[in-house]
């Protein structure tokens, strides 16, 4: 259960949907299997899986939520090799050339004849809700996987206005001034990888693991106006984490430290242990985000709006 990655979303007005209240509206939007004829289907689950059956799991007063896409897997390879079959038949036995159209429509027939007995597969994103701080997280490696979990929400609870966090400092000016500096901000220590990018649009990328970043190899690429991008980072003796330029967070990584303090408190059943798990997750990134943010300058003219009345 613990986060891998982090897309960080900042809710723009109250939440106040208690974690019952929650899962009400996502039952309305359960996870379905596809039918025969459906490519995928997304919707909500347990966030314990078979060990649970609400849809929502609270700790603390953080609200923990989890999405389940399915998708009909038909490889293109197949697909292409009877299409083509299909044609060829088609131009010899009447001997004339298939056109665009009903190469297209050819295709459908195809896709809808394997539809049936295609595999499917599965994947999982988890994300919680913050409603004290204004804060949705999302367990995603990438913007598409967090933005399809936040349009389900919306259209679960109606109205739920979200945005990337912006903040007052430039974040590839800040890493870069970080790693050529050697100043990163009060508690992170700066690890052995990273990513440069030449500012040109058309400029190259190196990007560097396991190695000493501080080595001249790595500086000079600093002098020559590369920028930092990407930069992996420890933050007070607790995670280590890659980050971004656009804020999110990837490799995200609990140290042992905070694993042990997890696995001294766990209960007997999966409920109480994941319990745990949230709880100190959460803990640790009630810290860790505020200070990622004021690493970056602070939140820029925040303005929350509150409900009416």
């Amino acid at each position: 259960m613990w986060f891998k990655n982090l897309q960080i979303h900042r809710m723009t007005t109250p939440f106040e949907i208690t974690a019952e209240e929650l899962h009400q509206k996502l039952a309305e939007h359960a996870f379905r299997p596809c039918s025969s004829l459906e490519t995928f289907t997304f919707g909500w689950v347990p966030p314990l899986g078979r060990h649970g059956s609400q849809l929502t799991h609270a700790t603390n007063g953080y609200i923990m939520v989890c999405a389940r896409k399915e998708e009909k897997v038909l490889p293109a390879s197949v697909v292409n090799e009877i299409v083509a079959e299909k044609v060829a038949d088609i131009e010899d036995t009447q001997a004339r050339p298939v056109r665009s159209k009903e190469r297209k429509g050819i295709r459908e027939e195809v896709l809808q004849d394997l539809m049936p007995r295609a595999f499917s597969r599965s994947n999982y994103t988890f994300a919680y809700i913050d409603p004290h701080n204004g804060w949705l997280v999302v367990d995603a490696a990438n913007t598409t996987k967090a933005e399809d979990l936040v349009s389900l929400l919306r259209k679960a609870i109606g109205q739920f206005p979200t945005q990337l966090p912006k903040v007052n400092g430039n974040p590839t000016d800040i890493l870069t001034r970080w790693l050529s500096q050697h100043t990163p901000a009060h508690n992170f220590v700066i690890e052995n990888q990273c990513e440069l990018r030449d500012p040109d649009k058309e400029g190259g990328v190196i990007r560097c693991t396991r190695q000493d970043l501080m080595a001249e190899e790595v500086q000079s690429h600093l002098q020559a106006g590369k920028q930092v991008t990407k930069l992996a980072i420890e933050w007070s003796e607790r995670l280590t984490a890659i980050l971004a330029d656009d804020l999110t967070v990837k490799r995200l990584r609990f140290l042992d430290v905070v694993q042990e303090e997890a696995e001294n408190s766990y209960g007997d059943d999966v409920a109480s242990c994941f319990d745990t798990d949230f709880a100190l997750m959460t803990l640790e990134l009630s810290r860790f985000i505020p200070a990622l943010i004021e690493a970056f300058g602070g939140l820029s003219n925040e303005k929350i709006t509150q409900p009416n009345g």
